[in-house]
């Protein structure tokens, strides 16, 4: 007598990960999920255990953004309540991240259950798709529709909860497997292609335009379309600048690309966007950081058009003049091919470039000979400046804070208009959640083993979040730490100074942490930096170590160029 062999739900829904070609799953292991860690020991799935749900979260957003194919986070559902804010962070860069709950028995469920929480209902304003399997056999049905919903249209996070009672019962392995889809594995995801006629309008509009610029954003990235953005930039000879808080699109050394379309961190975008006759906005949503499309960023004058993917983006850029529905990709084909160059328009942007990189450099140049001259401390641009020179073309440099963020904005600009070349760089997104930098940088090192991967952070930005780094450790993965260390949440203090009438600042100041005694103590490397002359001997020795390192520099704290806009109520654009 032959008798089927059974498997629990958590190995179903193992398994049916493993058959979409998930590669990773990061989790904090709790009882509820253990017949899912039991699937994926036995799919073989890697598998990384977090000192922290939110820790697990951000690896797997991380993880996601550089690979581009969704990741697993994996927690019970009080961690479910700790991963939220990663869920925040994921949902802000339409990361389709997959975060699953083991939640509590749904046999008892609204009676009071072991660690019942409506995780359904809190994750449903920041996912794509929130829902409960209620039948085991439909476990695969609802990890393709989960995967379909992340990575369809405009893509973004997805929740799904497992019942423990589900989790722990026993099904067949082919368990609804009788229904189609019978083939489960990754599909290629649907593009929409332009309607002809709106297409040749647009098109017509860029062939009459005098200075048309591009802005690209979130859709080039999640369609893989960044070489045929380069393409049309440099044939074309038509200025690409990216939205504010995302992966960078191109390389800061690329030819085309001039910055971000940032009046505050890159200056000259607003005379680029100002003086435009067309500004063509590709992947990208008129939110806040591009005022809704509103003066003083777009003037009434300039023709807006965007250009998205899918219904979900148009729907936001309801207030531009042209809508059109089109793959960033089928887009940018046919954009390098209207037959028409702006190779003025776009030596202009290529010179204004220069002359800010010109400005910044004798800026700091200045400053920091103040620094000596008087034994001030670092500035953070010096800092940042100073790190890079000490990386390769293939190293990736990770950035988190405030204020350190901001002033790693300007300095990646600078040192690629000089040449400098990045495996690439990951950093906080449009939510500006603190406390990533750790995590980012731990999903670059696992995805680049062999490659340095440098994370700048302010102490704050390592105190929200720091305690990831102890998973460098556990999983073997060393990565270089250097603190913006500055004593306080200096990016609030310096708006507190500028909003309250006695110029003081209140409850932001840190004590003196000695952050590289932190790592040494964990089995790492650890140095203190109190003067720039340190710094990059410093900076070799940690990478040269091989271990997890901290560079523990004492920075003073200066106000970035946004900050003091944000202070400052009349002086703003691209911002609310």
């Amino acid at each position: 007598m032959n008798i089927e062999p059974k498997i629990r739900g958590g190995a179903l829904l193992a398994r049916a990960f493993k058959e979409k070609g998930v590669d990773h799953a990061f989790t904090l292991a709790g009882g509820f999920c253990n017949p899912a860690l039991e699937g994926f020991m036995e799919c073989q799935m890697p598998v990384i255990n977090c000192p922290h749900e939110q820790v697990a979260g951000h690896l797997a957003d991380g993880h996601t953004r550089i690979t581009r194919k969704p990741s697993i986070c994996l927690v019970g559902p009080e961690g479910f309540a700790n991963a939220v804010p990663a869920m925040l962070e994921a949902w802000g860069e339409r990361s389709p991240v997959i975060f699953v709950t083991g939640s509590s028995t749904l046999k008892r469920q609204g009676s009071g259950g072991f660690k019942e929480i409506d995780d359904v209902a809190i994750a449903a304003p920041l996912t794509k798709y929130s829902i409960q399997i209620t039948d085991g056999e439909r476990i695969s049905e609802f990890v393709d529709r989960a995967w379909t919903a992340a990575t369809t249209g405009y893509p973004g996070p997805v929740h799904l909860a497992l019942p423990v009672d589900i989790m722990f019962s026993s099904f067949s392995e082919t368990a609804g497997r009788e229904e189609r889809p019978f083939d489960r594995t990754d599909r290629p995801v649907p593009r929409a292609w332009p309607d002809p006629t709106a297409l040749k309008e647009t098109m017509d509009l860029v062939r009459n335009a005098e200075r048309p610029l591009i802005i690209g954003g979130h859709g080039i990235w999640w369609s893989r379309n960044e070489d045929k953005l380069e393409v049309a930039g440099k044939t074309l000879r038509m200025p690409v600048f990216n939205v504010p808080y995302h992966q960078k699109l191109l390389g800061e050394e690329c030819e085309a690309y001039m910055g971000l379309a940032d009046f505050h961190q890159y200056h000259p975008s607003r005379k680029a966007i100002h003086e435009a006759d067309l500004v063509l906005m590709v992947g990208c949503r008129l939110d806040n950081q591009m005022n809704f499309g509103n003066p003083p960023f777009i003037l009434e004058g300039t023709k807006l058009v965007c250009v998205n993917g899918s219904h979900e983006e148009l729907d936001y850029n309801r207030a531009a003049d042209v809508c059109l529905l089109s793959d960033p990709g089928a887009f940018l084909d046919e954009l390098a091919t209207v037959g028409k160059t702006w190779p003025a328009w776009f030596d202009l942007q290529r010179e204004r470039r220069a002359e800010w990189v010109a400005e910044w450099s004798a800026h700091i140049a200045a400053e920091t000979a103040t620094d000596l001259k008087e034994g001030r401390k670092m500035h953070p641009l010096q800092l940042s400046l100073d790190v890079q020179a000490e990386m390769g073309d293939e190293d990736w440099l990770v950035f988190d804070g405030g204020n350190t963020h901001f002033w790693n904005e300007i300095a990646v600009n600078m040192a690629g208009w000089n040449g400098q070349k990045l495996g690439g760089t990951l950093h906080p997104g449009n939510y500006s959640l603190l406390g990533v930098g750790v995590s980012f940088a731990l999903s670059a090192k696992n995805i680049n083993p062999d490659k340095n991967v440098v994370l700048i952070t302010g102490d704050g930005a390592f105190l929200s979040g720091g305690l990831s780094i102890e998973a460098a450790f556990q999983e073997g993965l060393p990565i270089v730490v250097v603190v913006d260390n500055n004593n306080g949440l200096d990016c609030i203090s310096q708006q507190q100074e500028r909003l309250f009438k006695t110029g003081t600042h209140y409850a932001t100041d840190f004590r003196d942490i000695p952050f590289h005694t932190m790592f040494e103590g964990l089995g790492g490397h650890g140095e203190l930096v109190e003067s720039r002359d340190q710094l990059a001997p410093a900076i070799r020795r940690a990478i040269a170590s091989g271990k997890t390192a901290c560079v523990n520099v004492k920075c003073r704290g200066v106000i970035s160029p946004i900050v003091a806009a944000t202070s400052d109520k009349r002086d703003k654009a691209s911002i609310e």
